[in-house]
């Protein structure tokens, strides 16, 4: 007893797009949900390696932090590091870059002063918060011009002193410190 139903032939493609629409829906979000993850590891660690400095981060500081103390760091700026020290009491940012005289004069502009703000053979920078992150603003031969910005309310006073040894790339060291 032979039937003459006749079955279609087997389409071995239906499985191929089958497989594949799978891969498309599951895997590829799959995937990033894997990268995702490991970008944002990545990043937890940086923030936890700067809550932990003890000393100076030889880095630009975070734009946050910049508008938080006051210390727009030059986009030319060189040999850039920063420290940052938070309390109840008071917070306070070490900065310290390289740049040109015309972005000094910048600078200046844009903490809310100027380039005679800043008196010749004058260190605005105590010993004692030189000290905490290992600058010597007291090295013979070296000529520092320095002043201090004082402001009301919540803004951050400013101690500026400026290393003009070099006069075409002055060196420049800023404590700002806030007390909330």
């Amino acid at each position: 007893m032979t039937t003459d139903t006749a079955r279609p032939p087997h389409r071995p493609r239906h499985r191929l797009f089958v497989l594949l629409i799978v891969v498309l829906l599951i895997a590829l979000p799959g995937g990033y949900l894997v990268q995702s993850a490991f970008q944002s590891r990545a990043s937890g660690k940086d923030k936890e390696r700067a809550a932990a400095a003890t000393n100076l981060m030889y880095q630009r500081p975070p734009k946050v932090s910049q508008r938080i103390y006051n210390v727009p760091v030059p986009e030319t700026a060189t040999r850039i590091a920063f420290y940052e020290s938070n309390s109840w009491e008071k917070s306070t940012m070490w900065v310290q870059f390289r740049t040109t005289n015309k972005r000094l004069s910048a600078f200046m502009d844009d903490v809310g002063s100027d380039l005679s703000a800043l008196h010749k053979d004058k260190v605005t920078i105590s010993d004692r918060k030189a000290a905490e992150v290992g600058w010597r603003l007291d090295e013979p031969g070296h000529r520092y011009r320095g002043g201090v910005l004082e402001q009301s309310g919540s803004e951050p006073d400013l101690a500026i002193t400026v290393d003009t040894t070099y006069k075409k790339r002055p060196r420049v060291y800023v404590v700002s410190t806030t007390q909330p």
